[in-house]
């Protein structure tokens, strides 16, 4: 039976087993890829109005072992529309779109090879043009076109360039004008002991190529160099064995600051001097401290599982307004320039799990830009006397943090996710001190008071899966099970719910 390749979406990616190696069938074959990168050759030509033949399309992997079987075959696909092929080795998935915005490359489009931080053993691809990345319909109409298209594939007209070194440039020069150090304006970074954790995916670059130029200390940073396997721990700044290795670096050396990339770069966290982890909601907050001081009272956009600690630093310490819009981080994106197009100063929308992008930086989801961002900040405080964690100090955050998914047994999973959703915001409307938020956008979210539980929970619909995702937090010992004793036994009479997960965390 053919390969229905429509099943390798992954949100707005391609997304696939590209190795043996951990037991499971490889998908994300040669004819497969072939197929999609040809396709979206003739989807990109038909929204220039041109020629395949005409464009010119820039090619890169992050550090997976399959990169350069997969690179190959990417290369037959354009090279059977006839395309004109950059390759441009081992890059960021922020920087591969910057291949189609900067002067002396201004790609038509770029085709990213890389699976964030999933396993050793997966494999995809990320497409970009001018515009930024493909939206969930564009992948769907290439994708179908790839099911319909057979592509033997053919010799690419390929030319080889480095394009790291650049960005690494533009990133190093972003921060020697932020900074503006009048002692000495090409290091600014000097007297700064900063280490970084590539997890051994593709950040390395930023020592080398970002912080030592500009004067940084950067000993004790580790796990640089690229290494598909990656041995040491997974490129993650939501996994918390990642946290504790950047965290360990940074009270080892005695370092300011410790930053650490996910694989490919779109995604960062940090640690301050003291130890304390920047992710999550520490990181939105410091960001959003970073943003409104030079938009004051501007939007700043999140996804639907942030603290209410967040959102009252955000509106009540930092004066700005806080938009709870849905999980995922095209959705947070996307609603942040629909807002500015609207006439709203919207300049930044971040997720919780890392992802955050910058009105000023093409709406880019791009870890490292945001510790750009954070280290001319850092270098700013520390010639005043201070440290980057007094911007954060009076975030207020949750005492108890949970998060359950409750599987659907349903067929139709997102129908039976609708009538739970439905069911329970009819209860909730009708309890004393069932709280529910009236600027929530994505399932219900339910606050509670102090002996209530003095916190909240949020349950939605997974949007490609059958579960249910229940979030709980609060700011009391013992309030998150409160909480979850109030919902469980209303959830046990929802049909087609397995509350089994809940009934084993209490």
């Amino acid at each position: 039976m053919e390969q229905d390749l429509r099943k390798l979406k992954s949100g707005t990616d391609v997304r696939g087993v590209a190795l043996p190696d951990a037991g499971r069938e490889v998908n994300l074959t040669d004819e497969a890829v072939r197929r999609i990168a040809h396709s979206f050759a003739l989807w990109l030509a038909g929204q220039k109005g041109a020629g395949a033949e005409t464009l010119r399309i820039s090619v890169g992997h992050d550090s997976r072992l399959s990169a350069q079987r997969i690179k190959a075959a990417v290369l037959q696909g354009l090279g059977a529309a006839g395309c004109a092929v950059t390759d441009v080795g081992l890059i960021s998935t922020p920087a591969m779109f910057m291949t189609c915005v900067t002067e002396g490359f201004m790609m038509d489009g770029a085709v990213m090879i890389t699976a964030s931080h999933h396993p050793f053993d997966r494999n995809g691809l990320k497409f970009f043009t001018p515009a930024g990345g493909l939206e969930e319909a564009q992948l769907k109409a290439i994708l179908e076109q790839a099911n319909a298209t057979l592509c033997q594939g053919a010799p690419a007209r390929v030319e080889r360039r480095d394009f790291l070194p650049l960005y690494a440039q533009m990133l190093a020069d972003k921060i020697r004008a932020g900074v503006n150090a009048p002692e000495d304006y090409a290091h600014p970074l000097k007297g700064l002991h900063v280490v970084v954790d590539a997890g051994n995916g593709v950040g390395g670059f930023f020592v080398d190529g970002v912080l030592a130029p500009l004067g940084a200390d950067t000993t004790g940073s580790r796990f640089l160099e690229p290494d598909g396997r990656f041995p040491n721990h997974i490129p993650n700044p939501e996994e918390p064995e990642a946290m504790a290795s950047i965290r360990e670096a940074v009270l080892q050396n005695g370092a300011d600051i410790g930053l650490i990339f996910d694989t490919d770069v779109d995604r960062a966290g940090a640690v301050d001097r003291q130890g304390n982890e920047i992710n999550r909601n520490k990181l939105i907050a410091l960001i959003a401290a970073i943003e409104l001081e030079e938009h004051p009272g501007g939007v700043v956009v999140t996804d639907s599982i942030t603290s209410t600690g967040l959102k009252a630093f955000i509106e009540q310490h930092l004066g700005g307004k806080h938009y709870r819009y849905r999980r995922g981080y095209k959705n947070v994106i996307d609603k942040m320039v629909e807002l500015n197009a609207a006439g709203h100063d919207c300049p930044m929308a971040m997720e919780t799990s890392g992802h955050g992008a910058l009105a000023e930086n093409y709406n880019l989801d791009d870890g490292a830009y945001l510790m750009v961002k954070i280290l001319i900040r850092l270098a700013r405080q520390r010639r005043a006397g201070g440290d980057i964690a007094d911007l954060i100090r009076d975030l207020k955050e949750p005492l108890e943090m949970q998060e359950v998914r409750l599987p659907i047994t349903e067929a139709d999973f997102a129908a039976c996710g609708q009538k739970v959703i439905a069911s329970l915001e009819s209860y909730a409307a009708a309890q004393p001190g069932w709280q529910v938020a009236d600027d929530n956008r994505e399932g219900i979210r339910v606050s509670f008071g102090p002996g209530e539980g003095e916190g909240w929970f949020l349950l939605r619909l997974s949007v490609h899966d059958p579960i249910m995702p229940l979030n709980i937090e609060s700011d009391a010992a013992g309030g998150a099970r409160i909480i979850a004793q109030k919902l469980l036994p209303v959830l046990q009479n929802m049909p087609g719910l397995d509350v089994s997960p809940l009934e084993k965390s209490l």
